[in-house]
């Protein structure tokens, strides 16, 4: 039997470790996890390393190609992981399956790809924080990531280099570190 007092000791430890899992929520959802066949981490961008990738329903040859992606380097995000393949999603959200070697760990990215339907285009400057504008590039340009610190990445492609701000970019996520 609980008595009064046990009982209001009972609701303050409860409400306790309801605040103490609210503080830590965030750490958690930081936390990586794994992937089952590789051991790293999922999700994770990756790129295309062929001109033609077929995206299919299931992680197997014998399931139906829903998709073929034609361009190559176009940034990949693989949120999931069965033996030897890896369902992934494009920056617009078309999810499927495809086998591992198809992948390539180099790193590569979108400018705001969720902007293709505005006239406009995004300022690429000579160094970090800088006044100089070196090129504008236009929504969905590719390019490859040379480094990112959080808030800026250094990236280049054909005909341009430099920097431009990390949020603007769909192939690295918000405040990650790229090396």
């Amino acid at each position: 039997m609980i008595r009064g007092g046990q009982c209001k000791a009972a609701i303050r430890m409860l409400a306790g470790a309801g605040a103490l899992a609210l503080v830590l929520l965030p750490f958690a959802a930081a936390a990586q996890i794994k992937g089952t066949s590789t051991s790293l981490p999922v999700p994770r961008f990756v790129s295309l390393k062929a001109d033609k990738v077929n995206l299919r329903s299931g992680p197997t040859r014998d399931n139906a190609v829903n998709w073929v992606f034609t361009r190559v380097g176009l940034p990949v995000e693989i949120t999931a992981e069965s033996e030897n393949w890896r369902k992934i999603r494009d920056s617009e959200g078309t999810e499927g399956w495809v086998f591992h070697t198809l992948l390539s760990s180099r790193r590569t990215v979108l400018v705001a790809p969720w902007a293709k339907k505005e006239v406009r285009d995004y300022p690429l400057y000579d160094s970090r924080g800088s006044s100089t504008v070196t090129a504008k590039l236009q929504p969905g340009v590719l390019a490859s990531v040379k480094s990112c610190d959080g808030k800026w990445c250094r990236i280049f492609g054909d005909g341009f280099s430099g920097y431009i701000e990390q949020e603007r970019l769909w192939g690295v996520y918000p405040n990650e570190v790229v090396e």
